[in-house]
C-alpha cells in the first residue's frame, strides 16, 4: 500500500501534450500523491495490432520522468528499429511507434485480450513505472474521434488527420462515435465530488478535452462544483501553442481567442486562466459568469510550468 498525502485531492482533466506540460509544473506545487488526472482516450488507435492510448501514454511517461523532453511525447532516447523492419510488410509508416514504448502496448492489448478494463490497465503500468498520482483513461468503453474535412467524403480517425495529414485541411465537423452510450468512470465523479479544485489543462477544447466532457453526467458533475473548476486557454493571441485547436474553433464557426474558448466553458467553470496577451478580453471573459485570470501561460520550460500552475492553486485558494 502507497501513502497518500493527507490534503484534499486535485484532478486534472487532461489531453496529451498540453496537459503534460502543465501536469509536470503541478507536482512541482503539490504533493504528486494529491493529483488525479482524468486522461482522453477519444484518439486511441490500433496499430500493427496493438492498442495505442497516446494521450494516456503522454501523461504517465511525463509523470515517470521517461518523457521525450523535445517531443513531448514518446519515450526519451528512443529508437524505431522495429518500425523500420515493419516498412517491408506495412509500407512506409506514419505514426511513430519506438522500440521502448511498444512494450507498453504489447503488455496493454494482451491485458485487454485477458478481460481487464482499460482503467484497471492503466493504474497497473502507472504504477509499475512509479508514478504516484492516480491515472485514469475518461471511460472504460470505446470513445473513438473522427474529423470531417471539407471536400472529403468521409470522416477521417483523428490520427490519421493529425498525424498522417499533419492537421491539414478545413474541418466541417468533429465526430465523436460511441460517446452516446459510453459510461464515465465512477471514479471519475467521486474525484469531482471530492477535489478542492478540477482543473481543466490548456488542451484542446473539442479533441481533447470535449470527449471528457460529453460524457453522460460528467458535465452537470461539474456544474455543481463550478466554484472549484478552473480552465486555461490553450490560446494566446489568437493561436496555439500547439496542436489544431485555432484550426478547429474556426472550421466550427467559433471566435479563434481566449474568448472564444471560455465560451465553450461557461456552464461549467468558475475561474479561467489566460495569458497576458489576451489581456483585453477579461471583461468579455468575466461577463459570462467567471473569474478571469491574467498570466504567463507558455510553459516552455518546467519552471515555467510550475508558476502557472501556482497562479491556479491561488486562484482556486488551495
Amino acid at each position: 500500500m502507497r501513502a497518500h498525502s493527507s490534503h484534499p485531492p486535485i484532478t486534472l482533466l487532461a489531453g496529451g501534450v498540453g496537459a503534460a506540460k502543465f501536469l509536470r509544473g503541478l507536482v512541482r506545487c503539490v504533493d504528486e500523491a494529491r493529483v488525479t488526472v482524468i486522461v482522453n482516450t477519444g484518439d486511441d488507435e490500433e496499430f500493427h495490432g496493438l492498442h495505442v492510448s497516446p494521450d494516456i501514454d503522454t501523461i504517465v511517461y511525463t509523470l515517470a520522468g521517461l518523457a521525450n523532453p523535445v517531443h513531448g511525447w514518446g519515450l526519451r532516447g528512443e529508437t524505431f528499429k522495429v518500425l523500420a523492419a515493419l516498412e517491408p510488410f506495412y509500407g512506409k509508416p506514419w505514426f511513430a511507434l519506438g522500440d521502448r514504448d511498444l512494450a507498453t502496448h504489447l503488455y496493454r492489448t494482451q491485458r485487454l485480450r485477458e478481460g481487464f478494463r482499460l482503467s484497471e490497465i492503466t493504474a497497473d503500468i502507472a504504477r509499475r513505472l512509479g508514478v504516484r498520482a492516480r491515472v485514469r483513461p475518461m471511460s472504460d468503453d470505446a470513445v473513438r474521434t473522427f474529423i470531417k474535412l471539407r471536400g472529403k467524403p468521409q470522416a477521417l480517425p483523428f490520427q490519421e488527420y493529425f498525424v498522417r495529414g499533419r492537421a491539414r485541411g478545413a474541418i466541417e465537423s468533429i465526430e465523436l462515435r460511441g460517446l452516446a452510450t459510453a459510461q464515465p468512470l465512477p471514479a471519475m465523479l467521486e474525484a469531482v465530488a471530492k477535489s478542492s479544485a478540477i482543473i481543466l489543462a490548456p488542451s484542446n477544447p473539442f479533441v481533447s478535452l470535449g470527449p471528457i466532457l460529453g460524457l453522460r453526467g460528467f458535465r452537470d458533475a461539474l456544474h455543481a462544483v463550478k466554484e472549484r473548476v478552473v480552465a486555461i486557454s490553450p490560446i494566446v493571441g489568437g493561436h496555439t501553442i500547439k496542436g489544431p485547436a485555432d484550426k478547429m474553433l474556426r472550421g466550427l464557426g467559433h471566435e479563434v481567442s481566449a474568448l472564444g474558448v471560455a465560451r465553450l466553458y461557461r456552464d461549467i467553470v468558475g475561474a479561467f486562466v489566460l495569458d497576458h496577451a489576451d489581456h483585453r478580453q477579461v471583461a468579455a471573459i468575466e461577463a459570462l459568469g467567471m473569474r478571469a485570470i491574467v498570466t504567463d501561460t507558455i510553459m516552455s520550460t518546467p519552471v515555467r510550468a510550475a508558476r502557472l500552475a501556482q497562479v491556479v492553486m491561488r486562484a482556486l485558494a488551495v
